[in-house]
């Protein structure tokens, strides 16, 4: 059976319409409302989905479960904005800017909470696991972004240490989605941790196309500021590998602009961008994500799934490799 990306888009969106809230008091239960209807890729619950169709045609049956995982993110979204105080998630005002920041954390509490009440329904032989590596993802998903924090106060880290940051902040939920669904749909340990590896390298892969397209993205496609990454210093792969490579005039002048205390953003944006293209930093960073991207359809390969099975989850994964924005 063909799996329906439409069918399976409008099924989370009319979960996440239909989500059991409560409604007193209105300022707990309303910003969890308008984060989760403010859209997005919905990629997460999407790759549950997709997990589960690698073994089953009944995906529908873990729709509550893939928006549980939305939940989830958007909870990390929510408290990341605060961190960030960022003004806009997705163009419109962020929870703490339309509402407050206080209101804003207790709201993302009770998704947290709810995240787990969405999966006491499960099977009492796969709610204990589900629950394990839900909990250990959940903390890893901390554990990164603490590490984000931490190294915006660091000169400079450690290529590795970035790879496990950005592992730990965005490819684990992505590996931990597509286990759930395979696990939901009754997957060996084996086929379910092949998965997991799948969607963790092609997560890390993900995200240095995410540094990549911060600096070398189409303006028109985007939808965001092209160079932003570079105005705010932002420990990017890029970056981190210029620091590294750069030498004499190179290294000068890529130090002065980081330590320029007030600049021109525009200039700021060509001057390092030119600095990274005598580096030679687009194909460095083109290279490590095209070896993550491999990693990652190596574990597929070996989950022992059939190919028809494979097919729509391969599909969504190139998308995200051949997107532009």
């Amino acid at each position: 059976m063909t799996f329906d990306f439409t069918h399976a888009t409008q099924a989370i969106e009319s979960r996440i319409a239909q989500l059991p809230l409560g409604t007193q008091p209105a300022r707990l239960y309303e910003p969890i409302r308008y984060i989760m209807a403010l859209g997005g890729k919905r990629m997460r619950p999407l790759l549950v989905l997709l997990g589960y169709h690698t073994l089953a045609d009944d995906w529908e049956t873990a729709v509550p479960y893939a928006v549980a995982v939305e939940m989830f993110h958007n909870f990390t979204l929510l408290h990341d904005d605060i961190m960030d105080q960022a003004p806009l998630r997705r163009g419109q005002p962020t929870v703490h800017e339309k509402w407050d920041t206080n209101t804003a954390l207790l709201s993302g509490d009770v998704m947290l909470v709810r995240t787990y009440q969405e999966f006491l329904p499960l099977p009492a032989p796969v709610l204990g696991p589900v629950l394990e590596k839900f909990s250990r993802c959940a903390a890893e998903v901390c554990e990164g972004q603490q590490f984000d924090m931490d190294f915006e106060a660091r000169p400079t880290v450690a290529e590795a240490e970035y790879i496990d940051m950005i592992r730990l902040k965005t490819a684990v939920l992505l590996g931990f989605s597509l286990e759930l669904g395979a696990l939901l749909a009754g997957a060996t340990a084996a086929q379910a941790t092949a998965l997991s590896q799948f969607g963790v390298n092609v997560g890390i892969g993900f995200q240095l196309m995410d540094d990549l397209l911060d600096v070398y993205a189409d303006q028109a496609k985007f939808g965001k500021q092209v160079g932003g990454d570079i105005i705010a210093n932002k420990k990017t792969f890029l970056l981190l590998k210029a620091l590294e490579l750069a030498q004499g005039p190179a290294q000068t002048a890529l130090q002065s602009w980081l330590a320029a205390p007030q600049f021109d953003k525009a200039e700021k944006v060509r001057a390092v961008t030119a600095l990274y293209d005598q580096l030679g930093i687009r194909p460095l960073t083109e290279q490590k994500m095209e070896s993550y991207f491999a990693q990652g359809f190596a574990a597929l390969d070996q989950a022992g799934l059939a190919p028809t099975r494979t097919q729509a989850l391969r599909e969504f994964a190139q998308g995200l490799i051949q997107r532009e924005h």
